[in-house]
């Protein structure tokens, strides 16, 4: 396992067992920005670096019973967490890197990403690993529940011009990585962007 990944093992294992109480407001976001997806009955969708599984009910809700919802992190705690929230019933979940994800190529309509960017360490290629497992038009959403300057303080760190999330940034990055940005909103409330799979 690379250092990269011991590190976020080891940041979200010891904050698994309160994340649901530390941020328990977030749920009308998640709905909301799974809404922006546009998921139809049927659709295959991820939830990458799914965490404790927030964003499955929606996804459920929104593909229905005929569609298909997984959940992959790489921590297994968090995973854990999910299930204890029974958010198993809404999506499998899946121990896996979204670096090499175990699904064919072009498996899913869409991939939902909360929070998950900043922790990637190879942002341009492990995009392109989850380009290449969603079918040519599907969707990716890169969510927040907050928005960057928000995010900044809680974190307490500036933001420079060279944030990977900064609307210039993320459009390159998203080109590189076979995606085409479609719409970008960072607000304090929210960030959120919407990216199609280039064919």
């Amino acid at each position: 396992m690379s250092d990269d990944h011991t590190h976020v093992q080891e940041f979200f294992t010891a904050r698994a067992a309160d994340w649901d109480r530390r941020f328990p407001d977030d749920g009308p976001a998640y709905a909301a920005a799974v809404a922006g997806l546009g998921l139809r009955e049927g659709d295959r969708v991820l939830d990458a670096g799914c965490g404790t599984g927030r964003a499955l009910p929606p996804l459920r809700a929104a593909v229905g019973s005929s569609g298909v919802v997984l959940g992959a992190d790489l921590t297994p705690a968090m995973l854990r967490e999910a299930a204890r929230a029974g958010r198993d019933r809404d999506g499998a979940l899946l121990l896996t890197d979204v670096a090499a994800l175990p699904l064919r190529t072009s498996a899913l309509d869409a991939v939902f990403a909360a929070g998950l960017i900043a922790h990637l360490p190879d942002p341009a290629g492990n995009l392109r690993e989850i380009a290449r497992v969603v079918r040519p038009g599907g969707v990716l959403a890169l969510f927040h529940p907050v928005g960057r300057v928000a995010l900044a303080a809680r974190q307490g760190r500036t933001l420079t011009p060279s944030d990977l999330r900064a609307e210039p940034n993320l459009r390159a990055l998203l080109s590189r990585s076979g995606w085409r940005m479609t719409s970008y909103a960072d607000e304090d409330t929210r960030f959120l962007a919407l990216a199609v799979r280039a064919d």
